[in-house]
């Protein structure tokens, strides 16, 4: 009887050759992405994550919805608006929603690859955290993480929505559409 010693190395060679293969395969006909994410609102950083995502990945669904843990500013028919506007000039980039798991979304739209960004060493936690997760889901999705830009390390939603509720200038940190949907949703300037 023939026996055989595998190292790890051979594993994930041939995971990643199965990984491959169905890639090529058929029903896949354009390798695409997910960027999730609840994008409440979109922000210059989200888009640059998704700009160079573009760079690498010939489709990238970006994934969005309902924001259930935190009050959110923008329904998620409103949210889908705003990303359809700001992405419109990026014909390989499509807006979708989902319910449920992030994953079971990968799979319902024949995504092999997360995107996820990376700010700092707390996001790096919760993310690896999920990607680690995910991947106990299904093994063939991977997820890759972008090293957010300098330009927009300190950059959040959370911290957009803070700027708004007091008044102060979103310019710079989302896109004139986004803000002007955060001031008309705030009625001017107040609080959310």
């Amino acid at each position: 009887m023939l026996h055989l010693e595998i190292d790890a190395y051979q594993v994930d060679k041939l995971k990643y050759s199965r990984l491959a293969h169905r890639i090529n395969q058929e029903e896949t006909d354009v390798l695409s992405a997910v960027y999730p994410g609840t994008f409440d609102p979109i922000t210059y950083g989200h888009l640059d994550i998704l700009e160079r995502a573009i760079r690498i990945f010939p489709k990238v669904i970006i994934a969005t919805a309902e924001t259930k843990e935190k009050e959110g500013l923008f329904t998620l028919e409103e949210k889908v608006t705003l990303l359809k506007e700001v992405t419109k000039h990026i014909p390989q980039a499509e807006v979708h929603t989902f319910e449920g798991l992030l994953i079971d979304f990968a799979k319902s739209v024949r995504s092999s690859v997360i995107i996820r960004g990376l700010r700092e060493t707390t996001d790096f936690e919760y993310e690896f955290q999920m990607a680690l997760m995910n991947r106990r889901l299904c093994n063939e999705v991977e997820t890759v993480f972008f090293v957010t830009s300098l330009d927009y390390l300190y950059l959040s939603s959370s911290l957009v929505r803070e700027i708004a509720t007091h008044g102060g200038d979103l310019s710079q940190f989302v896109p004139k559409v986004v803000e002007n949907a955060i001031i008309q949703k705030l009625g001017g300037k107040g609080s959310l």
